[in-house]
């Protein structure tokens, strides 16, 4: 149960924050400067925020095996994903291959490249304190 409470928080602190930068990005950030980088900007800050995240989850909520971290990232992952879907296809009025097909190659594999920053870091934080 640890570990689901663990995957749960983990990923309403960094969807929270995204929740914030998104609007922020997308309104002011995206005019001035385009996608590609406003979202690259956005990754370091989005990064911070998961590093420090993991790093309260795995302090608030100690586990006895790593796995344990792990499969709290994997949920906090599928959450995110759940989570974005939705917004993704009420908010913008997008499919999910639309929203795919539309994003830019260079800042679209760095959000995929995020997605298994995002997963794995319970793990890596986890594993240094243990």
């Amino acid at each position: 149960m640890k570990t689901v409470l663990r995957g749960v928080t983990y990923f309403f602190l960094v969807f929270g924050a995204g929740f914030i930068l998104g609007p922020i990005r997308v309104l002011w950030l995206v005019p001035q400067v385009g996608e590609r980088l406003a979202e690259m900007i956005e990754a370091p800050i989005m990064l911070a925020v998961i590093v420090f995240s993991a790093r309260l989850i795995v302090r608030r909520f100690p586990a006895t095996l790593c796995t344990q971290y792990f499969y709290s990232g994997a949920i906090a992952l599928g959450l995110l994903l759940v989570a974005e879907t939705t917004l993704i296809l009420s908010l913008r009025g997008l499919t999910i291959s639309e929203y795919v097909n539309g994003r830019d190659p260079v800042s679209g594999a760095l959000y995929l490249v995020m997605l298994l920053v995002f997963a794995g870091m319970p793990r890596i934080v986890g594993r240094r304190r243990s």
